[in-house]
């Protein structure tokens, strides 16, 4: 059994008599004991014989037409000034930016930040979500650059956006530490990045069915979700502590962390609205040599 402080290695031989596990899933974890500060333990973590990227490209391509038409939604309520608001505040006044929406899906983000007037590039895994998303940004009038690509496995250049942005999409990753660091590996020095997740899977999606963005869901995709959580390991770590550990690690950064995010967006409990809170990471590239604190 892993200790606390320890290097806990599980490898596929001592995890059961289950058939060999091909896709290993290895980062740093964070755990929290009672009583104790947070520390780390590296962990490979996982039990499945699925790549979790096909799964998760075909769990998101069944949910795509619905998603699409409640991003449509989205970009015309309240929600919309809410998101507008809350970016807006870290970025610079006046400043054309070059940004690069990670894991866009259906362009909302994309399109907001466009419409603001700054040079966007959107992408996304799913072919399906990227096919939407440009005919939202067509439908709403404005020019966004949209292409299928990994989120882990990004083709762009060194130094390449000034903002990185993402909403909802680090605990789908089978490899979050390595998306952070091409995250980082893009942005310039002195670049933001804006990371709005939540501890879904901290839930084990019982919360999804009582959340109610994702009350049509069909039980399928449901079980789906289930499965997806429990193939990841970012599943089992504390969030957003996780988070900034790894963010000090890779760039001993000047990162934020906001845990009121979500009580912000989501005041009512309409058609948008998701139980799990929503928290922000705030990371400027190169910044202060310093750990990442709360705010």
């Amino acid at each position: 059994m892993c200790k606390i402080g320890k290097i806990c290695k599980r490898w596929p031989w001592i995890i059961g008599e289950k058939k060999p596990i091909i896709y290993l899933t290895i980062f740093t974890v964070v755990v929290k004991k009672r009583g104790e500060n947070v520390v780390k333990l590296d962990a490979v973590v996982t039990n499945y014989d699925k790549d979790p990227k096909e799964e998760i490209a075909a769990y998101w391509t069944e949910r795509a037409d619905s998603f699409t038409k409640l991003r449509a939604k989205e970009l015309h309520s309240e929600k919309h000034a809410r998101w507008e608001k809350e970016i807006l505040r870290h970025l610079p006044v006046g400043k054309k930016l070059k940004v690069l929406d990670v894991g866009c899906g259906s362009g909302f983000f994309s399109i907001l930040l466009a419409k603001n007037g700054h040079n966007v590039t959107g992408i996304d895994l799913t072919e399906n979500m990227i096919v939407d998303a440009q005919k939202l940004a067509d439908k709403e009038g404005v020019a966004v650059f949209f292409q299928v690509m990994d989120a882990e496995k990004l083709a762009f250049p060194n130094h390449n956006f000034d903002l990185v942005i993402s909403r909802n999409l680090t605990w789908t990753l089978p490899n979050p530490e390595q998306a952070y660091k091409e995250w980082l590996r893009v942005l310039k020095p002195g670049g933001l990045l804006l990371n709005y997740d939540a501890e879904y899977a901290g839930s084990r999606a019982e919360r999804l069915q009582v959340s109610n963005a994702h009350q049509d869901l069909p039980p399928e995709l449901l079980e789906q979700c289930r499965e997806i959580y429990n193939m990841l390991a970012i599943s089992d770590v504390q969030r957003p502590k996780w988070d900034q550990f790894v963010l000090a690690k890779l760039n001993k950064c000047l990162c934020q962390v906001d845990l009121q995010v979500g009580e912000r967006i989501y005041k009512e409990k309409d058609e948008f609205y998701i139980s799990v809170p929503m928290f922000g990471i705030v990371v400027t590239k190169n910044g202060l040599e310093r750990e990442c604190i709360d705010i």
